[in-house]
């Protein structure tokens, strides 16, 4: 098994919406040829930053067939298929098969809090209903509960469809865990872009990404350098990108970067849906300064 198993930066796309706050389809096709041609290896659809949690399972559905069609196979399409049911996630795990993505990315269950023993069923049901290859993906703040290393390790050697992790715990202690204690071809993906170094320096091999939806080229300069093992390098171009990848979260995610992608490249990303509400004033003023220090809007 490779690793990074889906290449190195992976793009958590997302979701375009129009004016009536419909899916823009053909926006979101532009956008992942867009990414596709600045530097992602692969594209994670109807994820968080993807605004899945607001989306009809029929807006998905069609959303993958035509992100897949335009793509043609030139990178890895994954889908988010998780929800906080077993029964619901496995459901949505076959669809999604049948569309033919490459993969999918299944949350933590959120809201119920299971005990890792349930995270191990949870995970485990859904890997014996598919043949897909699983990312697991770990993200307390959105979830109210972590899953601990020893149970992604028992899923790594019991299941072989599980092939990578999303680690969005922030904790850099718990990545050196995983990487002790999962097989070598298992692939950590940083799940936080202003950690994507440290990360790298336990034993992360990858990122899954939100900056990249614009500056995947910040991102891949800092994992390029590292990899060289040009360690100071990388702390430099580390410095150009943690405050870009911080105004990325000046409000709740996807909120300031979907206005950066429709700054920064042209492509109209739309509005969020709600609960969540455009950007306020004085955030968007904070974004433009941040992008034209960058150098990524004029």
């Amino acid at each position: 098994m490779k690793n990074p198993y889906f290449g190195r930066l992976l793009t958590a796309m997302v979701t375009p919406f129009a004016q009536d706050g419909s899916v823009n389809y053909k926006a979101a096709c532009d956008l992942a040829e867009w990414q596709i041609n600045h530097g992602t290896d692969a594209l994670v659809v109807c994820g968080s930053t993807g605004e899945a949690a607001t989306m009809s399972m029929e807006e998905r559905l069609e959303l993958y067939r035509q992100v897949i069609k335009r793509i043609n196979k030139r990178v890895p399409i994954i889908v988010g298929t998780g929800t906080n049911s077993t029964s619901s996630t496995i459901e949505a795990t076959r669809l999604a098969a049948e569309v033919g993505v490459d993969g999918v990315l299944v949350v933590g269950p959120y809201y119920n809090k299971p005990t890792q023993e349930g995270y191990y069923q949870h995970f485990a049901a859904v890997a014996k209903s598919t043949t897909l290859p699983i990312i697991v993906y770990n993200v307390p703040g959105r979830t109210g509960g972590n899953i601990a290393p020893a149970t992604v390790a028992r899923l790594a050697r019991d299941f072989k469809n599980i092939v990578a992790i999303k680690e969005a715990a922030g904790n850099v202690d718990q990545v050196a865990e995983l990487y002790r204690t999962l097989p070598p071809d298992f692939t950590i993906y940083s799940g936080d872009d202003i950690l994507i170094l440290p990360f790298m320096s336990v034993g992360a091999t990858g990122l899954v990404s939100v900056l990249s939806n614009l500056g995947g080229k910040l991102l891949n300069d800092v994992m390029n350098a590292y990899q060289a093992g040009k360690v100071q390098e990388a702390a430099y171009f580390n410095s150009k990108m943690v405050p870009v990848a911080h105004a990325m979260f000046i409000e709740t995610n996807p909120i300031p970067v979907k206005a950066a992608v429709t700054l920064v490249t042209g492509i109209d990303a739309g509005q969020p849906r709600l609960p969540l509400t455009p950007l306020s004033a004085p955030a968007l003023a904070k974004l433009k300064e941040v992008l034209k220090d960058s150098k990524l809007m004029r």
